[in-house]
């Protein structure tokens, strides 16, 4: 029986760490992958040995990859001939001086160009809990098996789940057939409906389900199951805390109705 584990209340520290190292990380997919319209290229991926980057082709015809690995608490710089480099996460490294030895690994397997260090440059020395770190990455892992199931028995367009390097939380989106204006560097644009599901694992570690154009008069007048609520401070959406099913031996099945509850609320609202 799946369980979602229990997260250490002291391990921010680690967490902002895992969240540096992840921003170095993606500066180089954010050069190198098959660029992707949604930026999709630019996230991490939940697997089974760490978090992993999209391939990034490499001259010879063979690919690169990212892997940051909390199991044996260490990044690695691979590529699919075998090569490898690799480099600690428990040794105090800056933001700064992870990003830099990637760059510099990454050149010497051919991959060379324009980064934006400003995502990533940070002096302050990381502080690393080894401990902490496994069992940030067994929730990842844990929270990416339950989001799939989610994912997995509803219908339409969905994305992949990722592990978004800028907020270091884990979310898939499902897409409407409605379409509503937004605007971007004083650019209007017409974008699809949307509703994600996602896991935050830092501070009140919480799953959140926010769908996209808010009908707060149509969806603030559901009742969420028990322990779910409707956010509308600072954001729109809603929200069941980590604590109400970490531990619990139906905490995965409440996940899951929850974040129906929300679906079969929004996605009405999101197709017509």
């Amino acid at each position: 029986m799946t369980v979602f584990p229990s997260l250490p209340e002291d391990r921010q520290a680690t967490l902002d760490t895992m969240h540096a190292y992840a921003l170095a990380v993606a500066a180089l997919p954010r050069i190198h992958a098959v660029a992707h319209p949604r930026w999709w290229h630019i996230s991490l991926k939940v697997r089974s040995d760490g978090l992993v980057t999209e391939a990034m082709p490499l001259s010879d015809g063979g690919a690169a990859f990212i892997r940051m690995d909390p199991r044996r608490h260490e990044v690695v710089f691979e590529t699919s001939g075998g090569e490898r480099r690799a480099f600690p996460m428990n040794a105090g490294l800056t933001a700064t001086e992870m990003g830099e030895a990637l760059i510099a690994a990454g050149a010497e397997f051919g991959l060379d160009g324009e980064y934006d260090r400003s995502r990533f440059e940070s002096d302050d020395r990381r502080s690393y809990d080894e401990n902490h770190a496994s069992r940030i990455f067994e929730a990842f892992v844990t929270a990416d098996s339950a989001i799939a199931a989610q994912r997995n028995r509803i219908d339409g367009l969905v994305g992949p789940i990722q592990l978004w390097p800028h907020g270091f939380d884990l979310a898939f989106e499902w897409f409407g057939t409605r379409t509503e204006p937004y605007e971007e560097d004083g650019v209007t644009k017409e974008l699809p409906s949307q509703i994600n599901l996602g896991f935050y694992p830092a501070g009140d570690a919480y799953f959140y389900s926010n769908p996209w154009p808010f009908d707060a008069d149509d969806l603030l007048s559901v009742e969420l199951p028990s322990g779910a609520r409707w956010n509308t401070e600072g954001w729109q959406g809603s929200m069941l805390s980590y604590d109400e099913v970490a531990g619990s031996s139906d905490g995965v099945e409440r996940f899951l109705e929850y974040a129906g509850a929300v679906f079969d609320a929004a996605s009405p609202l999101l197709t017509r």
